[in-house]
C-alpha cells in the first residue's frame, strides 16, 4: 500500500523536481504522485502501477523525499467474501426441539465441569429442524468462550450450510474444504489459530482446524461414507475420530442424521451413546411460496399443528413403480407412465422437480451386438461409460482413462456397436427432448469440476431459473429446496445387489434421503420410486419411511451372518501390477493366518478369501482381498510383517 505522506499542497509543490525535466521518469512520478493524492488513504501499488505506467523504484524514490510512505497490509483471503449476510431471526422451538437442546446443554455443562460424556447421536426426519439444533448448540458453546467444528459430508452441502452460520454468527465463519485455493485454506488455518474465527465448516479435513478451546464437534448427515478416507493414508474414520478428539480436548461430540447406520443405533441401545429424536417434519417456507399457493389455488397440503403457531409437515407420499410391468406394457421410456405424467404437472404449474440416479453418463456401456465384446477400461477393467459432451467419447470412471467411441468392434470388426444403459447425462438429454417447458440443469462429478460450480448450479435451481434438478447422490444430502414438490427416481434398484455387506443399507439411505427434498413447504410433495425389485425389503421401507422397520430387519440380517455391529472386520487388500505375483502373495498371507488362527485357538474368528476384490483391477493394479471376522481381528496381525498389504478396521465397503 502507498499512502500521501504530506500535505497536497506540498505534494504539488514538489510536482517539477521529481526527476530530470523532460524525461520519461518524470511524467511517470507526476501520474502515481497525482493519482495517490486524489485517495484519501491507502491505495494498492498495483493500482498506481496500473494507472500511472509507475515501477517501484518510482515509488521508492517518491518514499525517499518524504512525500509517500509504502507500507504492507495483511489482507485475508477469504472464501466467503462473495457472500451477502442476512441476518435471520431464530424461530421458535417445538417441544421435541427443545427437548433435545436441554440434553445437549446438559452435555455441554458436564464436560465444561470435567465430566466426561457420550457421544449424542441426533435422529430426526427430513426437515425435522436439525439445522437449528446444530445452531442453537454453537450459539451455547460461544457464551461458554469455547469454539465450535461443524462437519459435512461434501462440499456440495456447504453453500446452504455455511449461509446458515453465517446468518446466525457473522464474522465468526470461516469455510475450509478441498475446492479452496491453498492461500485461502491456509488464511482461513490461520484465522482459526489466532482466535478470528470461532466456528468453522467443512468436510472431513476440517476436523483439524488448529482450535485452542473446541467446545463442540457436529457431524451433520453423519452416516455418509464420505467421512471415511481410504486414500491416502491414514485411514480413518471422521466419526470416530470426532468421539476419541472430543473426549480428549472436553468438548461435545453430535451426530445427526435421518437415517443413522444401524451400527451408530447399535451403540445407543448398548448405552454406548445417548439417543436423541426428532420425529416430527415441521412446515416451512410459507411466506416464500405464498405467491404460489395463492395462484395454485391451495391453503396447503398434508400439514397439521404441532403446538401454538408452528405447523408440521407429513413426509412426502411415495409411488413404487414396478418397471418390469411397463417393460411388458410397452413403455421402453427411462419414465414411467407415472412419473411422465407428474413432471407435466409440476411444470404446467411452474414448480420444480428433481431426478436422481446414481449413474454419471450417457450410456453405462458399450458392447458389440454380433460378438458380444463390451468394452472396457485397460487399466481397471471396468466398463468403460459412455458421454457426449466432449472429444473422447468413453471415460472410465474409476482411473479417468478416456478414448474415442469407435466404429467398429476392436475384436471383431462389426459395426453393429452399440451404447447402453443410463446415466445423468441421457436423462437430462431426454427430458430436454420429452419436455419443452423443461429448463434441466445436470448435478453430478462432471458438472461441477471447477471452483464455485456447486454454488452456480444450486443458486440457478433455487431462482428457478431451472426447474429439473438431474443428479446423483449429491442430491441426497441436506438441500433445502422449498418449491420442490416432485422427487422422482429413475432406477431406485442401483448398488443394491453389490456384493458388499451394507449395499441395502445405504440403498435405503439415500432413498430416504433423497425423498426428503420433496415437500417442505405447504406446497407438497410427491415420491416416485421406479424399480425392477418393488418387493425388495429396502424398496419397501424406503417407500413407507420406515427406518424402524429397515433397521430391524438389517440388524438381524447382520447378527445371522456376523457382520458389524455384532462383530469386527479387518480388510487387507494387497495391489500390484502383476496378477500372478498379487495370487500367490494373497494366498501365501491367507496360509499364515490359518495357522495363526488354529495356533491360537481362536474359535470366533473366521477368514473370508482370499479373493479378487470387486472391482479387480484399478489403474493398471490388479486387487486381492482377505477379509477376517471376529471379536479383534486386529491383535491377530501384530507383530506380522504386512509387507504391502493395505489393513483397514471395519470399512464402510468391502469392494
Amino acid at each position: 500500500m502507498v499512502e500521501l505522506r504530506c500535505s497536497p499542497q506540498q505534494a504539488a509543490e514538489a510536482m517539477p523536481g521529481l526527476a530530470r525535466a523532460g524525461s520519461v521518469a518524470l511524467q511517470r512520478r507526476q501520474a502515481a504522485l497525482g493519482l495517490i493524492m486524489q485517495e484519501d488513504g491507502p491505495v494498492n501499488v498495483s493500482r498506481v502501477y496500473a494507472g500511472s505506467g509507475a515501477n517501484l523504484n518510482d515509488l521508492r524514490k517518491l518514499e525517499e523525499m518524504d512525500l509517500v510512505s509504502i507500507r504492507e497490509r495483511q489482507v485475508w483471503r477469504d472464501p466467503l467474501d462473495k457472500y451477502v449476510f442476512v441476518p435471520d431471526t431464530p424461530p421458535k422451538l417445538t417441544g421435541d426441539q427443545q427437548k433435545v437442546l436441554t440434553e445437549i446443554e446438559a452435555s455441554l455443562r458436564a464436560v465444561q465441569a470435567g465430566v466426561e460424556t457420550k457421544p449424542l447421536l441426533l435422529h430426526g426426519v427430513n426437515g425435522s429442524g436439525k439445522t437449528e439444533i446444530y445452531l442453537k448448540a454453537v450459539e451455547l458453546v460461544l457464551s461458554m468462550g469455547k469454539q465450535a467444528i461443524v462437519l459435512v459430508p461434501e462440499i456440495s452441502l456447504t453453500p446452504q450450510t455455511v449461509k446458515r452460520f453465517l446468518n446466525r454468527f457473522p464474522g465468526l465463519v470461516g469455510l475450509l474444504h478441498s475446492g479452496l485455493s491453498q492461500g485461502e485454506r491456509y488464511d482461513t488455518w490461520r484465522r482459526a489459530r489466532i482466535g478470528e474465527l470461532r466456528i468453522v465448516v467443512g468436510p472431513r479435513s476440517a476436523l483439524f482446524v488448529p482450535f485452542s478451546n473446541p467446545g463442540i464437534i457436529i457431524l451433520d448427515e453423519c452416516h455418509d461414507d464420505s467421512y471415511y478416507q481410504s486414500e491416502p493414508q491414514p485411514y480413518y474414520q471422521s466419526g470416530l475420530a470426532a468421539v476419541e478428539y472430543a473426549r480428549y480436548c472436553g468438548a461435545a461430540c453430535l451426530m445427526g442424521s435421518a437415517t443413522p447406520n444401524v451400527s451408530s443405533i447399535q451403540a445407543c441401545e448398548n448405552g454406548e451413546w445417548r439417543y436423541l429424536e426428532l420425529p416430527a417434519r415441521i412446515l416451512a417456507h410459507r411466506d416464500a411460496v405464498s405467491s404460489q399457493l395463492e395462484r395454485l389455488g391451495k391453503t396447503g397440503a398434508r400439514f397439521h399443528y404441532l403446538e401454538g403457531e408452528v405447523q408440521g409437515a407429513d413426509l412426502p407420499a411415495v409411488s413404487v413403480v414396478d418397471m418390469r410391468r411397463e417393460l411388458k406394457e410397452g413403455n421402453r421410456s427411462i419414465f414411467s407412465r407415472e412419473l411422465f405424467n407428474s413432471l407435466e404437472r409440476v411444470l404446467s404449474d411452474k414448480l420444480q422437480a428433481i431426478l436422481f440416479l446414481n449413474r454419471r453418463g450417457a450410456a453405462t456401456y458399450v458392447f458389440c451386438r454380433d460378438c458380444g465384446h463390451s468394452l472396457k477400461c485397460p487399466r481397471c477393467e471396468t466398463p468403460l461409460i459412455f458421454h457426449t459432451y466432449r472429444k473422447e467419447d468413453l471415460q472410465c470412471h474409476r482411473c479417468g482413462y478416456r478414448r474415442n467411441m469407435p466404429r467398429r468392434c476392436p475384436k471383431c470388426g462389426s459395426t453393429r456397436i452399440r451404447q447402453y444403459g443410463t446415466g445423468t447425462q441421457k436423462v437430462e438429454a431426454e427430458v430436454q427432448r420429452l419436455f419443452p417447458k423443461g429448463k434441466p440443469i445436470r448435478w453430478d462429478h462432471e458438472t461441477t469440476r471447477k471452483k464455485g460450480s456447486h454454488e452456480y448450479i444450486l443458486e440457478e435451481f433455487i431462482s428457478q431459473r431451472a426447474n429439473i434438478l438431474v443428479g446423483t447422490q449429491m442430491l441426497a444430502k441436506g438441500l433445502d429446496l422449498p418449491f420442490v414438490t416432485l422427487v422422482g427416481v429413475i432406477l431406485a434398484d442401483v448398488g443394491l445387489n453389490l456384493p458388499d455387506y451394507r449395499a441395502g443399507e445405504r440403498t435405503f439411505q439415500v432413498l430416504t434421503q433423497v425423498a426428503g427434498r420433496a415437500g417442505r413447504s405447504p406446497l407438497g410433495g410427491e415420491v416416485i420410486l421406479q424399480t425392477f425389485q418393488p418387493e425388495h425389503y429396502v424398496i419397501q421401507a424406503a417407500s413407507k419411511h420406515d427406518y424402524k422397520q429397515f433397521s430391524e430387519q438389517e440388524l438381524e440380517y447382520r447378527r445371522r451372518l456376523a457382520y458389524p455391529p455384532y462383530t469386527n472386520l479387518a480388510r487387507m487388500e494387497l495391489r500390484n501390477t502383476s496378477f500372478e505375483h498379487v495370487q500367490d502373495e494373497s494366498r501365501r498371507m491367507a496360509a499364515v493366518l490359518r495357522r495363526l488362527i488354529a495356533v491360537g485357538g481362536r474359535r470366533a474368528t473366521s477368514m473370508i478369501g482370499p479373493a479378487p476384490c470387486f472391482f479387480s483391477r484399478i489403474g493398471g493394479n490388479y486387487r486381492w482381498q482377505i477379509i477376517l471376522k471376529g471379536p479383534d481381528p486386529a491383535s491377530l496381525l501384530k507383530g506380522q510383517d504386512l509387507g504391502a498389504w493395505k489393513v483397514e478396521l471395519n470399512p464402510p465397503s468391502l469392494l
